[in-house]
């Protein structure tokens, strides 16, 4: 999938939705990577894997399904020849804990999921190696009945640990050296016995002095006596530790001769992963699987999209294997932009695995790209105006897309010279027509809504509007032409059927009647709408010579709207004999008569009296050769106007 459609559906914002259901980051990484398949059964096995996973919810919605990232790490640092440490065995044993658990989960699932409750045979019986560890660690340790040397090592330690203590505390209740210490405790400093003795009685008490008091008054001594009993103590601590050693090195090595059963343990739960935290978000979203053919159906049933969720008026489409695009018209903020990302990202999460927001029946076709054109898509880098970077984004379509295509096209041919643009956005759908791609196309120019009539393979659609409230009620009708609804919506507002009658007139070559429903033609508001005084005022004039048309006077600088486009310029030359001014659009400089454009804001009312135009209208490789001609005569340099 191309990345420009993939941004422009927001496909991502569905992966991550997808992925917060999921509890390994293994399972997260894999979800957010999803991208369509071209392989209709692999499609349908990911589809019929999460319809068995939700029905598995309905029964227990707790899964028991562990982090992965722990287990990965202890078998890479066992391979390197490393023991396992304890904790990361602690760790290991949950892990094989909750794959018996995913086991005995799975075992009577059969009647639900008679597919994926048999993933998890491909488990291995671990349960030897799981015991094992189990009987070798206590309370996050090695456990003393790990082994006979360990327990013989252990008790030896404590019995002399005992012995010691017992020693300590004789010696610091002695009348012989109570004048010396000072208090009656045994202390341990640096895991050695020692008596605290004041500072000033330090050589009366034999022994090595191993710590003292912040102030120095008070030193802590093991006694002579002691000494010998710690080397002793210390030489067991040693053996016990490398004993322990030995215990961890056996048990890495059981690890790693189990090490392809532990790796596809963790494959299989990974995949469940993925597919519950699917099988979540579908039935948190109340999707349905759709059909995925291969004869160009498209069949949506109450569609919506999720992103929109319970709020998105439902959607219903029907293109047989005859219909090749689908042109839709209709208001602004109708709905059409919203129906295109709705079919593209539907398309998209079929072909992911994932079930979609519709009813039941809903069917779609396989494609194996999909092309969009929605939005701005301005490159500010390489400083391309809206329509220069929308229609280079269609030209990379045109060679690209196949008779396996879907094409998304919003509002195909704006942003331009209104009778240059439809003409090229009619063009554009008869060549991918021609390709064989399976089109959705926007549009307000009428004249594509003729095409789609004409033409072999097209169906016209439009979104309703509302004449009572007059408001979009966003759904789609199929073989039917929108309008603007301003003729409608001027009538409901009160103006007078004569004046909509002429404009019909003028827009569609064609007489039409907007009397019907007004009761009051003679309403005085609406005779005052057509009322003429031409004749009175023209009786009022001296005897007149030929009107001649008065041409508006702009000045460089002054803000226009353009009346066909609702588009602003900027004022840069005019007018000719003929009333044409060169008007600069988005940075393009385009002739428009005057009759095509009105006063929006005065040059003065925006830049201060000496502000250098060129700045606007220049070129900046064209001011800074002026700047060096103004500043002295350079040889070799000419400067040409530039139009």
């Amino acid at each position: 999938m191309n990345i420009h459609a993939y941004q422009a559906l927001q496909c991502e914002w569905i992966l991550n939705e997808v992925a917060r259901f999921a509890k390994t980051n293994k399972g997260i990484d894999t979800i957010q990577n999803l991208r369509p398949t071209v392989h209709r059964r692999q499609i349908e096995r990911m589809l019929e894997e999460v319809q068995e996973a939700e029905r598995i919810l309905s029964i227990s919605s707790s899964v028991p399904i562990h982090s992965l990232d722990t287990v990965t790490d202890t078998l890479e640092q066992a391979k390197k020849g490393m023991f396992i440490r304890a904790d990361q065995f602690e760790k290991l044993t949950a892990f094989l804990d909750h794959c018996g658990k995913l086991k005995r989960f799975m075992r009577d699932k059969g009647y639900a999921a008679p597919t994926i409750s048999t993933y998890v045979d491909s488990i291995a019986d671990l349960s030897d190696l799981e015991a094992e560890i189990q009987s070798c660690f206590r309370h996050g340790r090695v456990d003393d009945y790990a082994s006979k040397e360990l327990q013989r090592l252990r008790k030896q330690t404590q019995q002399l640990l005992t012995k010691m203590k017992e020693r300590m505390n004789t010696l610091s209740k002695s009348k012989k050296l109570s004048a010396f210490v000072q208090e009656r405790v045994v202390a341990e400093k640096n895991g050695r016995f020692v008596i605290p003795v004041k500072a000033s009685y330090r050589n009366k008490m034999k022994g090595t002095v191993i710590d003292s008091s912040a102030s120095g008054a008070t030193v802590f001594i093991e006694p002579e006596e002691i000494t010998n009993m710690q080397e002793e103590l210390q030489l067991l601590r040693i053996a016990e530790e490398r004993e322990v050693e030995q215990i961890l090195y056996y048990l890495t090595s059981m690890v790693l001769e189990k090490e392809h059963e532990l790796y596809v343990a963790m494959e299989t739960m990974h995949q469940y992963d993925v597919i519950f935290a699917k099988a979540h978000y579908s039935k948190s979203i109340n999707a349905h699987p759709a059909e995925v053919n291969d004869t160009y159906t498209i069949q949506l049933k109450n569609a919506r999209h999720p992103m929109l969720g319970e709020e998105a008026v439902p959607l219903n489409i029907h293109l047989t294997p005859d219909h090749y695009a689908l042109v839709i018209t209709g208001p602004n903020t109708g709905g059409k932009t919203v129906t295109l990302k709705t079919v593209g990202l539907l398309t998209f999460m079929t072909q992911v695995g994932l079930p979609i927001p519709a009813e039941e029946g809903s069917s779609l076709h396989l494609f194996h790209d999909i092309f969009v054109d929605i939005g701005d898509g301005q490159s500010i880098t390489e400083n391309l105006s809206t329509f220069s970077s929308r229609l280079k984004n269609i030209i990379s379509i045109l060679q690209e897309a196949n008779d396996h295509s879907l094409v998304l096209l919003d509002e195909l041919g704006s942003g331009t010279d209104p009778t240059e643009g439809m003409g090229l956005a009619t063009a554009i759908l008869d060549q991918l027509y021609e390709k064989g791609c399976t089109i959705f196309a926007t549009t307000h120019y009428n004249e594509m809504k003729d095409f789609a009539e004409q033409k072999e393979g097209f169906v016209n659609g439009s979104m309703e509007f509302d004449l009572e409230t007059l408001q979009p009620t966003y759904r789609l009708l199929l073989d039917t032409t929108g309008k603007s609804q301003a003729f409608q919506i001027a009538l409901k507002l009160g103006m007078h059927p004569g004046i909509l009658e002429k404009a019909h007139e003028i827009s569609y070559k064609e007489k039409a009647s907007y009397r019907s429903g007004i009761e009051a033609i003679n309403d005085k508001q609406l005779v005052k709408q057509v009322s003429g005084n031409r004749y009175a005022r023209q009786s009022a004039k001296k005897p007149s010579v030929k009107h001649e048309e008065r041409i508006p006077v702009y000045s460089m600088g002054d803000n226009v709207t353009v009346l066909a486009t609702g588009e602003t310029g900027i004022i840069y030359k005019g007018p000719d004999s003929k009333g044409n001014y060169i008007v600069q659009i988005k940075g393009e400089k385009q002739t428009l008569n005057h009759k095509r454009i009105q006063l929006h804001i005065r040059a003065e009312d925006l830049y201060p009296e000496d502000y250098d135009f060129d700045i606007i209208f220049k070129s900046k490789e064209y001011r800074k050769i002026r700047k060096q001609i103004d500043r002295k005569h350079v040889e070799g340099i000419s400067l040409e106007e530039e139009d």
